[in-house]
């Protein structure tokens, strides 16, 4: 016996799914405020910083460094966003928000277009409660951009594929895709075509590979992304004398379409990785709550689909399995391998999971049920550990946000049935971000001393000059407003014979060594530092948390 979908959801969802998708985007809004996490955030924000202080769009530069990792766009746009909102958290992360609020929108078009709008609603809600898809909207890289921009090539792309309009969706989904390789690098081309591929080989569609549209569809892109190749070269290939990564002649061209991504598969390029094949198999778990428990039976159940149907063309979508399976196993066959990495695969894995609820049997539903309460009760159980144990702000706050918690779940939870238990699921996700957006980041975001230290330093040092000893922070490089500078001792002591006293920024170490070559020390205030972004047990205990710390300091040096 299935479970009749539509019978349950499409009245429910025709009633509440603009609520809850509202509610959704809030909570991910809720990180657009928060403080950016050192190291990857701060150095990505300290970047354009750069380029919207200089004018400079071509060179991407650290500490005055030539830098060669990440292509451009994620920085122009952030650059942008400065010039309009200032230099601030909201700033930096506002044009990856809207992409991740793009991928919400192609998400919802692409699962109507192929199937339902109450596959579509599911699927939506599926994709703007995924927990890491949460997270990198607070700690923000490429991800939330590369959502918006894969799956909206991939629907515009489809569209042509079903013979709709090329003169409506080839601009769009070339534009898209050129957007995602000046993200990332043109190793989402794998991403955003291999479902089309395999779809073409599976259904012995030959000639899908000779429809001009697909060689129209490279040679544009390829021009799209002319901007990105201009400034590798003049930045890098016109100038081979530059240092980077500790040699000459690097090419950033080759870079671009060879060493940042499949240098980094096998392992060969200047960045290296240690991989394991079930890296991500495990992430999941975790990064896809709290849907993960639906997606692999739900990727078990189309791949076996597909082999009962093998003798005869199948008449369903397959872009969105083979899209994400393909993509996800080539991440764990490679060597460099980090969690955020799976996120641009929540749309199409979103969609495979709300396809598979429309398949459910009884028994099926019944095994669901106790896996989605065991979900509910883990993440409420993570809390409220968190919330004993890490002694977090605002405590009135947290009653209210358990009150509002414990209501929401009751009146979703009007009836045990597996509908209400769905939104349960969501309710709860939703709750457990507000959770980490208001009360767990703004807690350990007290210890990252490089942003605490800037404000401090704003406040009462406005306009004095602040050099950073031996270790680089981020942090403190974005939001000093006044002039900040990183430094050896070495340069400081130069410095100290022509300008005293000098307004410094380094650790306890630093501050003992600088008093024992004669210089005279005055401490104007400590921070307490943790890497906040690597948390661990000892600091998110409060009563060993001290074992976890070290003492960054703002002095005054001559």
């Amino acid at each position: 016996m299935f479970f009749d979908f539509t019978l349950y959801y499409s009245k429910f969802l025709q009633k509440h799914f603009n609520t809850l998708l509202a509610l959704g985007i809030l909570v991910n809004a809720s990180g657009l405020f928060t403080t950016i996490l050192d190291s990857d955030g701060t150095l990505y924000a300290t970047i354009a910083k750069t380029i919207a202080q200089s004018g400079d769009f071509v060179n991407l530069k650290v500490s005055g460094k030539d830098w060669l990792d990440k292509p451009h766009l994620p920085f122009w746009l952030a650059a942008l966003s400065y010039k309009i909102f200032g230099y601030t958290s909201f700033a930096y992360k506002l044009p990856a928000f809207v992409f991740w609020v793009l991928g919400a929108r192609y998400t919802y078009l692409f699962a109507k277009q192929q199937y339902s709008v109450t596959v579509a609603q599911i699927a939506t809600l599926i994709y703007v409660s995924a927990t890491h898809l949460v997270i990198s909207n607070n700690d923000v890289r490429a991800e939330p951009y590369l959502t918006g921009m894969i799956i909206g090539s991939v629907y515009h792309f489809y569209c042509i594929y079903k013979h709709q309009s090329t003169k409506q969706h080839l601009p769009l989904g070339c534009l898209l895709a050129a957007l995602a390789v000046m993200t990332k690098g043109p190793f989402v081309l794998i991403t955003i075509g291999a479902g089309f591929v395999l779809q073409w080989l599976v259904n012995k569609e030959w000639e899908q590979f000779l429809r001009p549209v697909w060689w129209m569809a490279l040679a544009l892109i390829g021009v799209l992304i002319f901007p990105e190749i201009y400034c590798l070269y003049a930045q890098f290939d016109a100038h081979p004398e530059k240092l980077v990564f500790d040699t000459t002649g690097v090419s950033g061209i080759k870079f671009f379409f060879w060493d940042s991504q499949f240098g980094r598969f096998f392992n060969n390029g200047p960045i290296k990785g240690e991989g394991d094949y079930f890296f991500f198999v495990h992430t999941l778990l975790w990064a896809f709550l709290p849907w993960c428990f639906l997606l692999y039976p739900a990727l078990v159940t189309q791949v076996q689909k597909l082999f009962t149907h093998r003798n005869r063309k199948p008449v369903y979508e397959l872009v969105t399995l083979f899209g994400g399976l393909f993509t996800l196993l080539i991440f764990s066959l490679s060597k460099f391998q980090l969690p955020h990495y799976t996120n641009i695969l929540f749309p199409f894995f979103a969609i495979v999971v709300a396809q598979y609820l429309q398949q459910l049997t009884s028994k099926q539903i019944k095994w669901h049920t106790y896996l989605q309460v065991a979900q509910i009760g883990l993440m409420l159980l993570i809390v409220l550990l968190l919330w004993y144990f890490l002694k977090p702000l605002y405590n009135v706050g947290i009653f209210v946000w358990c009150l509002f918690t414990l209501v929401g779940i009751g009146y979703w939870w009007k009836k045990v049935n597996f509908t209400h238990l769905l939104m349960v699921s969501y309710w709860t996700a939703l709750c457990v971000y507000a959770f980490l957006n208001l009360f767990f980041y703004p807690t350990v975001l007290q210890y990252q001393a490089g942003s605490n230290a800037a404000a401090y330093v704003n406040k009462h040092f406005a306009n004095k000059s602040l050099y950073a000893v031996d270790r680089v922070s981020y942090s403190l490089s974005f939001y000093t407003q006044a002039p900040c500078f990183d430094v050896s001792q070495k340069d400081l002591n130069t410095l100290l014979k022509t300008n005293n006293p000098l307004l410094v920024y380094c650790d306890d170490a630093c501050l003992q060594q600088l008093e024992q070559a004669g210089k005279q020390v005055q401490i104007v205030k400590q921070f307490p530092y943790f890497h906040v972004s690597q948390l661990n047990g000892t600091f998110l205990n409060h009563q060993t948390r001290y074992k976890a710390l070290i003492n960054f300091n703002v002095a005054l040096v001559q």
